[in-house]
């Protein structure tokens, strides 16, 4: 079987996703953007911001006198339309959510942004309007990386490791980092500011306290797991570790650009910095900003991130047990051959997770004639709705689509693309086998270990710079896994 490596340009824009807890078997492909799937098919819609806010319980007045001091001077340092903005939030709940780690509002972390120092290289008022906005209407995320002007290039080109080359980044990898970063300012507005205001400080980053059991169902093994990702932790007890959330060290240099040379449809200088973060956590900390290439010891290819490495991602973000189900069959030569279960199931699995106030992060392919995988993506289903004929339409997020709106699919074209989805635990318990996470992941290192000595042991005229396939495996992880 193969494993999806969402994002890597070989693929044209498909990045590899896995789940904490496996369920199936495939291989890895890579993924990113696939312009024919986004602009032959998709509709676009206006959908509500912040939907987990309509259903749960939250505050629409300011009580004490600390949130109308804050709020007030809020107002009297922004724009027009910022204030327009932040009104909503208030009217709406988003302002004084308090669904974050350290159980701090929205208002709160505004408020830091705005009054605190920022990261040299950034500005107060720049990553407060970033935050605002996008909690305001997170459509507008994009993964878009943009051009690095002339003034700036030597500096970057340096700090890059001297290839002017590897710095104009054309086709990002970063579907499955922004992906993630959709889906906090969406369902946790209050966490999302919270991480902006960390990840934009001086200290660049940001503290988190989740659960082990969210990560493997013994404490030792979610140990394991931390350990080969990486990411700086403190166990405080079997149940719970604090965590360190931070960019790579070139990523304040394309912030500081985005700050002072930003165009329409880049990314904004806080995007930068979310983006940077989690693809250091799911690629072992080893991204470039400035290349958007990764290494780490899960994954041969240079961009994007795989299942399994998306998996940890999503979990830990969120501290929530996700399970990547994968859904295509894919033989060794990225050839789709078949599905490991019926649309039916399919589609059932997916709507139960958003009934659940969930988003889905999917990734889906594109194939030749021959059925072999020549594009893949990642983009979120948001909801649904349904048509005059009864069919299902999908309402999706995509971060590389240059449209600052939701777009839509029909379940007829959709559900056959999907290679894999992000889900609940508790949405596919009873549907799918799972292998333990850190289990694939030691099988994972294995194996590629296995194909490095082979490779090292050939004469330099036998070697190719081609990647060799990666086993793929549908897990079901307590980690959300994709590029």
């Amino acid at each position: 079987m193969y494993s999806l490596n969402i994002d890597n340009p070989q693929y044209n824009n498909y990045n590899t996703v896995k789940s904490v807890r496996v369920a199936n078997v495939t291989n890895p492909i890579v993924t990113k953007s696939a312009p024919a799937f986004r602009s032959n098919h998709p509709q676009m819609t206006q959908v509500p911001y912040n939907s987990a806010l309509t259903a749960a319980k939250f505050r629409t007045e300011l009580v004490s006198n600390d949130e109308k001091a804050k709020y007030n001077e809020l107002v009297g340092m922004v724009d027009k339309s910022t204030r327009k903005q932040l009104n909503t939030m208030l009217k709406n709940g988003t302002l004084l959510n308090a669904d974050s780690n350290d159980k701090s509002t929205t208002l709160d972390n505004l408020y830091k942004i705005a009054k605190n120092k920022r990261a040299q290289g950034l500005d107060n008022a720049t990553i407060l309007k970033n935050t605002i906005d996008t909690i305001s209407d997170p459509h507008i995320i994009t993964q878009q990386f943009g051009n690095i002007p002339a003034q700036y290039q030597a500096q970057a080109a340096s700090a890059a490791g001297g290839n002017p080359d590897d710095i104009n980044v054309e086709h990002s990898g970063t579907c499955v980092a922004s992906s993630i970063e959709y889906n906090l300012a969406d369902k946790h507005p209050a966490e999302f500011a919270r991480f902006a205001e960390g990840l934009s400080s001086p200290n660049m980053a940001v503290q988190k306290s989740i659960k082990m059991s969210n990560l493997a169902d013994n404490t030792l093994d979610a140990i394991w797991l931390l350990n080969a990702f990486e990411i700086p932790f403190e166990a405080k007890d079997f149940d719970k570790a604090n965590l360190t959330f931070a960019p790579d060290k070139n990523a304040i240099i394309r912030a500081h650009i985005q700050t002072v040379d930003r165009d329409n449809y880049e990314r904004s200088p806080l995007d930068v910095l979310m983006q940077s973060t989690f693809m250091q956590v799911g690629s072992q900390q080893a991204y470039n900003s400035l290349t958007d290439k990764r290494a780490g010891k899960f994954n041969q290819n240079d961009k994007g991130l795989i299942e399994f490495e998306k998996t940890f991602t999503e979990s830990v973000v969120e501290d929530k047990n996700k399970m990547s189900v994968t859904y295509q069959t894919v033989d060794e030569n990225a050839r789709l051959v078949g599905y490991e279960t019926d649309f039916k199931t399919m589609k059932k699995q997916i709507t139960d997770a958003l009934n659940m106030g969930e988003n889905v992060i999917i990734g889906y392919t594109q194939v030749d004639a021959s059925g072999t995988i020549i594009n893949g993506h990642e983009i979120t289903i948001t909801g649904t709705k349904t048509d005059k004929n009864g069919k299902m339409i999908f309402i999706c997020n995509d971060t590389d689509d240059n449209v600052s709106r939701a777009v839509e699919y029909s379940e007829d074209f959709l559900l056959p693309k999907i290679h894999h989805a992000a889900l609940p635990q508790a949405v596919v318990a009873n549907d799918v086998n799972f292998v333990e996470n850190w289990v694939e992941g030691l099988k994972t290192y294995k194996d590629l270990k296995k194909q490095a000595n082979a490779a090292a042991s050939q004469t330099q005229a036998q070697q190719s710079p081609q990647i060799q396939p990666q086993p793929i495996v549908l897990e079901r992880n307590n980690i959300g896994q994709v590029a």
